[in-house]
């Protein structure tokens, strides 16, 4: 399992809330656009996916 982000749930109108709750800094935010995952550092802890508001950070298979 790997996190996505679901583009057409992100309000991209807001610094995203999840950017900071991610322990390995793997979320970035440029502006308001939607965050982007660093595939690389990111753990799929979930975290982000249970602080997503708008549930735009989704678990994809």
């Amino acid at each position: 399992m790997s996190i996505s982000i679901n583009q057409k749930l992100c309000p991209q109108n807001h610094i995203c809330p999840a950017i900071e709750s991610c322990p390995v800094g793997a979320l970035t935010q440029i502006g308001f656009a939607a965050p982007k995952i660093d595939k690389e550092k990111c753990i799929n802890c979930g975290t982000c996916v249970n602080i997503c508001p708008k549930g735009a950070l989704q678990f994809e298979d």
